[in-house]
C-alpha cells in the first residue's frame, strides 16, 4: 500500500533497529483519511471471508479495525488492557507481552462480545513477535468462535510473529512488510498473501 509506505517513510521515526515511532498517523494522532483507505484494502482482501466481527488490542489497532468493521457492516470489540469495574463477570482473557512495552498484561473481552460459531478478522497496528496475535487468537477460540484471519497494518518481517502464525495456520494480510530498519530508515518487502 503505497501511500502507507510513504507515510511511514515521511511520518515515522526509526528509533532503533527493532522500533518505529508511527503516533504521528496510527496509534496517537490518527490520520482518518489514511484509516479509511487502509479499511478499504482490508475489505478487498477479506470480503469473501464471511466476517461477522472484528477484534482488536486497545488502544492502536482500534482506528484501524473500527474502520475496517464499518466498511465490512460488522461489529468491532477490542480488548482491553486493564480490567475495569464495569467488566466484572462473563469474561474471557489472555497473558500478552508486550515487545514495547517489555510488560505482561492481562488482556479481556466480554464473553457476550465473542460469539460461538462467529468468523472473527483480527486487525491490530503492528505484528512484530505475534504475542498479542496469539492472545487474541485465544480469546477468539475460548469464545467457541474462528479466527477468518489477521490484518495488519505494518508487520516487521525482520521478527518472527507471521511465521508463528503461518505455521499455526492463520491467514496473515499486512500493508506495510517492514524489512529492515537499519540506517534510520524502514525499508519494505513486497506484500505477500498466505
Amino acid at each position: 500500500m503505497k501511500r502507507l509506505h510513504d507515510m511511514i517513510n515521511q511520518e515515522g521515526i526509526v528509533l532503533s533497529d527493532q522500533v518505529l515511532k508511527v503516533d504521528a498517523f496510527l496509534n496517537h494522532q490518527v490520520d482518518p483519511t489514511l484509516m479509511w483507505e487502509i479499511a478499504y484494502e482490508f475489505m478487498d482482501r477479506f470480503q469473501d471471508a464471511g466476517i461477522t466481527r472484528i477484534l482488536t488490542i486497545e488502544a492502536g489497532g482500534i482506528a484501524p479495525a473500527m474502520m475496517t468493521a464499518l466498511r465490512l457492516g460488522v461489529p468491532m470489540v477490542y480488548a482491553r488492557k486493564t480490567k475495569s469495574v464495569t467488566l466484572n463477570e462473563g469474561t474471557i482473557s489472555a497473558e500478552v507481552f508486550s515487545f514495547t512495552k517489555q510488560q505482561t498484561s492481562t488482556i479481556t473481552v466480554a464473553e457476550k462480545y465473542l460469539q460461538p460459531g462467529e468468523r472473527v478478522l483480527i486487525i491490530d497496528d503492528f505484528l512484530a513477535n505475534g504475542e498479542a496475535a496469539f492472545g487474541l487468537a485465544r480469546l477468539v477460540e475460548q469464545a467457541g468462535a474462528e479466527v477468518a484471519g489477521f490484518g495488519i497494518v505494518i508487520e516487521k518481517s525482520f521478527q518472527p510473529g507471521r511465521q508463528k502464525l503461518i505455521e499455526a495456520g492463520f491467514r496473515v494480510e499486512s500493508l506495510a512488510r517492514v524489512e529492515s530498519l537499519k540506517d534510520g530508515k524502514a525499508t519494505f518487502v513486497d506484500s505477500v498473501t498466505v
